[in-house]
């Protein structure tokens, strides 16, 4: 009898992997945008010279990434929602290393503009107690983005080349909320033995949120 194929090897295998991931980051996303809407119509409505422009993609900066994953994204998705409550843009990119065919990692952005509530309060809720609520994950304040900001890592690679590498920097300015997210999942079949690591990714996120921010005020 013949052995059964290995599951999910190849590149057809990896193509499916990360579709799945890529799904599962803009699901998340879009829930975090909903979630932060609010219930209170005070307080909202600050929203400090920001839009939300219908491709959030155009508008992303994400030079500090670009040095380890060089490879343009030719086709990145996005969304976008216009409303009398709420604008939001979403965008999601494939990051691939030099001579990549297919995403060695993925980056996703979004922006929320409350016009009609104040998200404050679930926001620190939701991203100062992330560790609360998800095992496995660290979380620092960082000084200096907005008005409260959020760092969430975790790093389940163990030093092996399995597992995965996710960080995800959460800020909030007046009514304004935006997301920045990495997410990386090794294999043995993946090609990519050396994804950068947790803070070199952190480091990127900072500054290219602070780059994009800047893009996205009028």
């Amino acid at each position: 009898m013949a052995p059964a194929p290995s599951p999910g090897g190849g590149g057809a295998g990896k193509a499916v992997l990360w579709a799945a991931v890529g799904a599962v980051v803009a699901s998340a996303a879009w829930a975090a945008g909903v979630f932060l809407v609010g219930h209170s119509s005070s307080g909202g409505g600050d929203l400090r010279g920001y839009s939300a422009p219908s491709n959030l993609c155009s508008s992303a900066d994400y030079s500090g990434f670009k040095g380890e994953y060089p490879e343009e994204d030719t086709a990145p998705s996005h969304t976008s929602l216009k409303s009398d409550a709420l604008d939001e843009g979403f965008c999601s990119l494939s990051l691939k290393k030099t001579g990549s065919t297919i995403a060695d990692a993925y980056l996703s952005l979004q922006m929320d503009l409350h016009k009609k509530t104040d998200p404050a309060p679930e926001f620190t809720a939701t991203w100062k107690n992330y560790g609360d609520s998800h095992t496995g994950y660290d979380v620092q304040s960082v000084e200096g983005i907005g008005d409260e900001a959020y760092l969430v890592t975790q790093d389940t690679t163990s030093g092996t080349n399995t597992g995965s590498r996710y960080g995800t920097l959460a800020v909030r300015e007046g009514s304004m909320t935006f997301t920045m997210s990495y997410s990386a999942y090794l294999s043995s079949y993946d090609e990519d033995k050396d994804p950068p690591t947790i803070s070199e990714v952190s480091g990127w996120l900072k500054s290219d949120t602070r780059a994009t921010l800047e893009n996205l005020k009028d």
